[in-house]
């Protein structure tokens, strides 16, 4: 069957989340719509298929790579979801036992970080510019895995090591610093410390001053599944809405919990124009990002 036939499943990739759960489990189901939730561990590999071969119907994807998408043409679109969000001054890491170094001391100096692509890495350095000067062509950043949407070229500020993981260009000292997502924190990073001091209290004073969380995972659909099956879309954006209000017990009053959330608002199109003055300013995209016309595309979904 076409992937655009009214009566084919929607092929949908979420990541494993307890907001996401319900869905995947069939708890709440999507009205009048066959979804089929494919797997990917770990789920990066997936954002590549999603913006290199268009592998989904329905994708979660990082802010980063959305941004970058939008702005290389690819046809996808931007449902108004926050799947996973959260600060990232917690996030700019250092060795404990090394010498004590500043955000401002990275100037000239090489830096870790997955990927320059990397959603933690541009709200890093986001911030970093914002309260401290610090340009992203000030530092090299040093990456141990490619960019999710094919034909971008990172700057010449960006270098590729051989090293699997961020954690060990640390450790190998090739880098004075590192970039670690929320999950690498817990992992690879177990021991590393905040080049920030309280970096959770800085990070809440960023979410002040924004009024807005940084988001890193959202959600798009595929521009012509959108155009030809507008009510399937629909029904799942309910659903997913529906999970997301059901499973609100589980998550806290912190950024990561208060980030999730369903529908246009003023913290997401604020969340949406810094990331795009972030990215621009870090030659991630090459032109601004006019958030009105991303939300005009869904509007019709909190109608």
């Amino acid at each position: 069957m076409s992937p655009t036939d009214s009566t084919a499943p929607l092929t949908v990739l979420l990541g494993n989340h307890p907001h996401t759960r319900p869905l995947k489990d069939g708890t709440i189901p999507v009205e009048g719509v066959d979804c089929r939730y494919p797997e990917s561990s770990p789920l990066p590999p997936a954002f590549a298929r999603m913006v290199r071969y268009l592998a989904y119907d329905i994708c979660e994807l990082p802010m980063a790579t959305y941004l970058q998408a939008l702005d290389a043409g690819i046809p996808v679109t931007l449902l108004p979801a926050v799947l996973v969000g959260s600060t990232h001054h917690r996030s700019l890491t250092r060795l404990p036992q090394g010498p004590r170094i500043t955000p401002r001391d990275l100037v000239g100096r090489r830096v870790g970080v997955r990927s320059y692509g990397q959603t933690t890495g541009l709200w890093v350095r986001g911030w970093l510019q914002e309260e401290y000067g610090v340009r992203s062509s000030d530092v090299t950043w040093v990456t141990t895995e490619d960019i999710h949407v094919a034909h971008y070229v990172n700057p010449s500020y960006v270098e590729r090591s051989r090293a699997e993981r961020v954690a060990d260009l640390l450790h190998a000292h090739e880098v004075c610093a590192a970039v670690l997502g929320p999950k690498a924190i817990g992992g690879q990073g177990a021991g590393l410390v905040p080049l920030v001091d309280d970096a959770e209290a800085a990070g809440l004073a960023w979410t002040e001053r924004h009024a807005t969380i940084p988001a890193n995972h959202l959600l798009v659909v595929r521009d012509d599944v959108l155009r030809t099956r507008p009510d399937a879309v629909l029904a799942f954006y309910r659903a997913l809405r529906q999970a997301i209000a059901d499973t609100a017990g589980e998550r806290d009053d912190s950024p990561a919990g208060r980030a999730v959330a369903t529908g246009w608002s003023t913290s997401l199109t604020s969340c949406l124009d810094i990331a795009g003055r972030y990215a621009l300013e870090q030659n991630l995209i090459g032109g601004p990002v006019d958030v009105a016309v991303i939300e005009k595309k869904t509007h019709f979904l909190d109608a």
